[in-house]
């Protein structure tokens, strides 16, 4: 596949970015391997199916971005805000096997308590709307999974999302994650975080 991207900084805060994506995805997972929980995490994490056992198709899309940040330091902000919105039309006008369009957003907030604590906020939202509701329209690598130390802490890795009768994660349409966390620096470069 290819992804080319035009990106616009219209300011040191602030960048627009427009992509086109081509590429075209066939994956097919052993028996063995596919009933092997242990493994299916790492199946999630590489974009294949663990529910069907395969995926073939081309997808063809097009998509926008936003972003905007006043947060003093990119790495380990203490104060200011990030907010970043995606776009994304897959299909429709553009041939390919899947159709969908997708928006999501991720708005971070940092604000300073003392010298030495930051309460650290996100809110995540995002849906993926497809023709008819046919889950086959959109692929596999691109549904919503929530779980583990990048998003809901205390679950696992893609532990939250729809679930089989079986009880195993399916991936998701749509998400909506909200976390706190309390940051304080304890000493040097040593910190703690309540989340």
């Amino acid at each position: 596949g290819v992804k080319a991207t035009i990106t616009h900084r219209r300011s040191q805060r602030t960048s627009l970015a427009i992509s086109f994506t081509s590429e075209h995805d066939r994956s097919a997972i052993a028996n063995d391997v596919l009933t092997d929980l242990k493994l299916r995490n790492d199946l999630i994490a590489l974009g294949l199916d663990p529910t069907t056992g395969e995926q073939n198709g081309t997808l063809n899309a097009i998509s926008f971005d936003v972003q905007h940040a006043t947060a003093d330091n990119i790495l380990d902000p203490g104060r200011g805000y990030q907010i970043s919105l995606h776009a994304e039309q897959a299909g429709r006008f553009l041939p390919g096997t899947f159709e969908y369009f997708a928006v999501s957003a991720d708005a971070r907030h940092y604000l300073p308590i003392g010298d030495k604590v930051v309460l650290a906020s996100r809110v995540q939202i995002g849906s993926i709307d497809a023709p008819a509701n046919d889950p086959r329209s959109v692929p596999f690598s691109k549904k919503y999974f929530l779980g583990g130390a990048t998003s809901v802490r205390g679950w696992g890795r893609y532990e939250i999302s729809p679930r089989s009768g079986s009880g195993l994660p399916l991936g998701g349409s749509s998400r909506l994650a909200f976390s706190e966390e309390l940051r304080a620096r304890l000493r040097g470069n040593f910190g703690g975080v309540l989340f």
